[in-house]
């Protein structure tokens, strides 16, 4: 009696999927196939987008080159002026750059030197204009300040010297200055309380600098202000004789 044949595993209903049977010759593809086949497909994008890259990096490069050439153009350009009208024609050339301002503090500088007070006011706001900040901006905000008194406007100068004055994010140096002269305003005035208030709020700026010093003289030669005179008390009235 012959056995009969195990049949096949029934097909699950649906699946008409097509199985294909794997040659026991077959390599697998190696990485180097891979990447060979994945440069023939998408080498040309690849190369583009390379090329893209490397001129936003050419032209980044060129930018800075320029920008950095420009800015040293500016510099040589400050070096050489040397006189007022050079320092003039270099601001109005270079109006926003700092060394503008910085031309305009020197120019302000030697006006305020030959005694013509306006120019040395117009110069010192121009200066401070540019220079918002920094030790060379409160440089123009206290020679604008001087230049006031130079122009007669005492009273305008010695707001702006409470203001420099006081300001305690202003460098030790300005501030001492601005109270020195505020002392020396004071002490022309012949009014000795201002005298001692300003010599005493240097003391406290820079007890030990030049500034202090020179004012420490000045409130020497300026008489102290008057002390309160305290009327003496009225003698007792002797007793009446019996």
């Amino acid at each position: 009696m012959s056995t009969p044949a195990t049949p096949s595993a029934p097909q699950p209903a649906g699946d008409d999927r097509k199985l294909v049977p794997v040659d026991e010759n077959y390599i697998a593809p190696s990485f180097e196939d891979k990447l060979h086949l994945f440069w023939e497909k998408n080498g040309k994008a690849v190369l583009a987008l390379c090329a893209v890259v490397l001129l936003a990096i050419v032209g980044k490069g060129g930018w800075e080159y320029l920008e950095g050439q420009k800015e040293l153009d500016v510099q040589k350009a400050y070096a050489v002026a040397t006189t007022s009208e050079q320092l003039k024609s270099f601001a109005a050339a270079h109006a926003e750059h700092a060394l503008a301002g910085v031309a305009q503090l020197r120019i302000a500088d030697e006006a305020y030197a030959a005694g013509k007070s306006a120019d040395a006011l117009a110069g010192y706001e121009k200066a401070a204009a540019v220079l918002k900040t920094g030790p060379l901006a409160a440089r123009a905000q206290l020679g604008r300040a001087l230049a006031k008194v130079q122009a007669g406007k005492a009273a305008d100068a010695i707001t702006d010297l409470k203001q420099i004055a006081g300001d305690a994010a202003q460098s030790k140096g300005i501030r001492a200055e601005a109270a020195y002269h505020l002392t020396g305003l004071a002490a022309e005035a012949g009014n000795g309380a201002d005298v001692q208030k300003y010599a005493d709020q240097l003391m406290q700026i820079d007890a030990s600098g030049p500034w202090t010093q020179r004012a420490m003289m000045l409130r020497a030669t300026v008489p102290a202000p008057a002390a309160a005179i305290v009327a003496p008390a009225a003698p007792t009235p002797a007793p009446a004789k019996k």
